[in-house]
């Protein structure tokens, strides 16, 4: 998955992707501060997959996605080009907004901001 979820998820959250550093830090205070709730969920020792996650530059994965959910108390939609799974609701543990973040996904490559337009939706990149 791509880097570009921070960014995305700035843009989402921010209106601009410049704050995609802050973003990831959120994250990664999110899982640091909750392991219980997404160690389970990463493929290697946690340890390793905070230190891994921090580094700017590094992908995003479901455990990041779900880990911006809970932290900011919003609900993802994700719409995806697998064809078994288009679309993905994340749900956060606790809802603290009523605002949804939207994506698009282009499986293993980009993530992408998506926004409401009078006749659908639009991908901004």
């Amino acid at each position: 998955m791509s880097s570009f979820q921070f960014r995305a998820s700035s843009d989402q959250l921010y209106h601009t992707p410049e704050y995609h550093e802050s973003v990831r830090r959120q994250v990664v205070m999110q899982l640091k501060s909750h392991p219980e709730m997404y160690e389970g969920y990463v493929p290697m020792a946690y340890t390793d997959y905070l230190r891994h996650i921090s580094m700017n530059g590094e992908w995003g994965d479901h455990v990041t996605l779900q880990a911006a959910a809970d932290s900011y108390g919003v609900k993802i939609l994700v719409l995806t080009s697998f064809k078994d799974t288009t679309f993905i609701e994340i749900l956060p543990k606790v809802l603290k907004s009523k605002r949804v973040v939207f994506f698009s996904y282009w499986a293993e490559v980009h993530y992408n901001p998506i926004y409401p337009a009078e006749e659908g939706m639009y991908i901004y990149s």
